[in-house]
């Protein structure tokens, strides 16, 4: 059991999420960097899922409370669980713009298990495994990143966007 577990999770050599460079919906390069000393928020969203409309009316609210104190939500679609993100990366950030008014970068679709899982979603992973593993379980799976890059915390899909406010706020406060 132990054997398997290594390869995937061993292999980040990355320090930190601003050494990533991501798509975003059109496919151009998005180097992370641009959010050092920033409080991230990184999920993968799904437009089709039970948890759509609380996650992103939430996370909107999050993101408009918080933004103006150095917070940003990365958004990655993904279609891994009952294909609930079936369209193409533009139509997913079209989605979330249009209606749930989402301010905050949807990046291009991403699968975030299984070997061509994205390197970030190899890197969150490996920092946050959960007791079952590193796997993620289901859309909505949410990581609270540090000013500093480094992972604070990993949140279930069924924890509520608004109820880590106060793990944002204590993020935010602190000094890099």
């Amino acid at each position: 059991m132990g054997a398997s577990l290594s390869s995937s999770s061993s292999s980040v050599s990355e320090k930190s999420i601003h050494q990533f460079t991501v798509k975003d919906s059109s496919g151009k390069d998005a180097d992370l960097s641009v959010y050092e000393g920033k409080v991230l928020l990184v999920v993968n969203v799904a437009s089709k899922c039970g948890l759509t409309e609380s996650n992103y009316t939430q996370l909107t609210e999050l993101y408009r409370k918080y933004k103006d104190q150095g917070f940003v939500i990365l958004a990655f679609p993904c279609n891994q669980f009952l294909y609930q993100e079936p369209g193409t990366s533009q139509e997913a950030h079209q989605f979330a713009c249009t209606r749930f008014k989402a301010e905050y970068p949807v990046f291009q679709k991403v699968r975030v298990n299984g070997q061509n899982a994205a390197p970030i979603y190899k890197f969150l992973k490996s920092k946050k495994p959960t007791f079952l593993g590193s796997r993620i379980k289901w859309n909505f799976t949410k990581f609270l990143v540090a000013k500093d890059g480094q992972v604070i915390d990993r949140y279930g899909p069924t924890v509520s966007p608004l109820s880590i406010q106060n793990d944002i706020e204590k993020a935010l406060a602190q000094e890099l």
